[in-house]
């Protein structure tokens, strides 16, 4: 594999276009998680008391680079079958518990005020509300009763970043206006004790919960900016793109089963994503007028410890410049679509600069980028 290099007429062309669009402001971010916090070891009893016949996989659990999670239910609730019902119940509770507080903290962070939102994007993957989630949010919070709201649903753990990047296009088609956007996962809800196929296991190997917020927002004239403003933001939103692969569905996603979602996880995924993450990733980067080398940091979803290793060796990544990724997959686990914008919170609050490649996967099978100026 050869680094990506550009020069001559092509570079400035790609570069004019990766400039064309008004970057987008991240004001703040917040992240949240359940109360109940348990080791990878206390999980992997639980499973191996539900799932005895896969004593011979435990080593999963030992392997996954992962120490401790955050579940919303005591560990006692996943030993036992649950109705659509019941599940849907536990849900709506704490997904509204997490969004409720993410966005009054990430909104607080910014210096705004709730009414000051003019657009609320809502993604999830684990649950389903009708009304959305942003709707029965608004009747906890005092948002404007005009504001904007488009729910997003089915983009799995790619869904940080999708529902993220989506944000940021309602926010450049206003400049001036005001988006928060709000993700949140209950990856243990979808825990199925009757279910008896190997992708349960390994996915109970994998998923926690966590929800995230951020606030972003376009200048109108970002070169005329007070001061004030100028240093109010986080970070920038340079770039994003998207890439499905035909033909596989298979890969990753739900099965809608009689008492809830049924995994869908396929072991081609390892060998998809080192046949071509590669070539997809700097498609994407040649498109915006960067060279893989520029980038000072990797911020790729951890959908287990196999993604981010066969992204250190297709990208040639050296693990430094991956290790927020690694610290996420450690401290929380997989925790689907808020993951993501739980590793971009710790690099800037590490203190990172420069541009960084966010990266998450999910059904269709697709990959999501964003180029982030820290």
């Amino acid at each position: 594999m050869t680094f990506l290099t550009i020069n001559g007429p092509e570079v400035r062309h790609a570069h004019a276009r990766r400039l064309s669009g008004l970057p987008v402001d991240i004001l703040s971010i917040a992240t949240a998680n359940p109360g109940h916090r348990f080791s990878q070891q206390d999980v992997l009893l639980n499973a191996l008391d539900v799932f005895p016949h896969f004593g011979r996989m435990s080593s999963l659990f030992g392997n996954a680079g992962i120490e401790h999670r955050y579940m919303c239910q005591p560990m006692s609730w996943y030993r036992e079958p649950h109705t659509w019902e019941e599940r849907t119940v536990v849900y709506q509770t704490h997904a509204l518990d997490l969004l409720e507080e993410v966005a009054v903290n990430a909104v607080a962070q910014s210096g705004l005020k709730l009414a000051d939102i003019d657009a609320i994007v809502t993604n999830t993957i684990t649950g389903l509300a009708i009304p959305s989630l942003d709707a029965l949010l608004m009747n906890r919070l005092e948002f404007s009763p005009n504001v904007e709201r488009l729910p997003i649903f089915g983009l799995g753990c790619g869904g940080g970043v999708a529902g993220l990047c989506r944000a940021a296009r309602m926010a450049q088609a206003r400049p001036g206006s005001t988006v928060l956007f709000l993700t949140v996962d209950l990856c243990s809800l979808c825990i199925r004790p009757n279910d008896p196929a190997a992708a349960m296991f390994v996915s109970a190997a994998l998923f926690a919960d966590g929800a995230a917020g951020v606030v972003l927002r376009t200048s109108r004239n970002p070169a005329s900016k007070p001061a004030a403003d100028r240093t109010s933001s986080r970070a920038k939103i340079l770039a994003s793109g998207e890439h499905l692969w035909p033909d596989t569905r298979h890969i990753m996603g739900w099965d809608v089963k009689e008492d809830g979602f049924g995994v869908v996880l396929s072991a081609d995924l390892p060998n998809l994503m080192q046949d071509e993450l590669a070539r997809v990733t700097l498609q994407f980067l040649t498109r915006h007028g960067i060279a893989l080398e520029d980038l000072k940091g990797f911020l790729f979803h951890p959908g287990g410890r196999k993604i981010l290793e066969t992204a250190e060796d297709a990208l040639r990544i050296k693990r430094e410049k991956i290790a927020h990724s690694w610290a996420v997959l450690r401290d929380f686990g997989n925790m689907s679509s808020a993951t993501a914008l739980f590793i971009l919170q710790r690099a800037i609050e590490a203190g990172d600069r420069g541009e960084h490649l966010l990266a998450a996967f999910g059904p269709g099978f697709s990959a999501y980028f964003a180029v982030i100026e820290l």
